[in-house]
């Protein structure tokens, strides 16, 4: 018995340090909200996210129903619903993906939209305000401001249909 009761201290007080490690390191960050999480919402996670629905700044495997990513951030985001992000990085996979700015990497869903576009966006609908560098595939491509067409009928050009691009 008094075993027993050593070996269960042991490990509560593994635990706890190892809880504390892991929070001061910011390389997980779990949680139910924003609000509601292991680590800060202002705080940088350079690890892994698991989230119901988490926003963090962050360079990071993101998995969750809505992950959330603030300013600057890059990695693997993948959510059962929605990706947001200001500037991303990386690879977004989920229903939808919404960059506000620029998005560089590969977004698949359903719905994809990007401020500006530098990569591979592969869905049903895919908007990109601007596209430096990109490709569109899906069943509406839209890029406003493509000039890769720009000799064509200006209401042809920004948007295709299966395949879209700018270069």
């Amino acid at each position: 018995m008094n075993k027993l009761v050593m070996t269960c201290i042991a490990l509560i007080g593994l635990n706890t340090a190892m809880a504390a490690d892991v929070k001061a390191s910011k390389s997980l960050q779990l949680s139910l909200t924003p609000d509601i999480a292991l680590q800060s919402k202002t705080e940088r996670i350079n690890g892994v996210a698991l989230s119901i629905w988490g926003e963090n700044s962050q360079y990071a495997f993101a998995f969750g129903f809505v992950n959330g990513s603030t300013g600057d951030s890059s990695g693997f985001s993948w959510s059962y619903i929605l990706n947001y992000a200001e500037d991303y990085t990386g690879v977004q996979w989920g229903m939808a993906n919404y960059n506000k700015g620029s998005f560089h990497g590969w977004q698949s869903g359903i719905v994809n939209y990007a401020g500006t576009l530098k990569g591979l966006q592969l869905g049903l609908v895919n908007y990109a305000e601007k596209g430096n560098s990109g490709v569109q595939v899906g069943l509406v491509n839209i890029i406003p401001e493509n000039k890769w067409f720009s000799e064509l009928p200006p209401k042809l050009a920004p948007g295709m249909i299966f395949v879209n691009w700018s270069f």
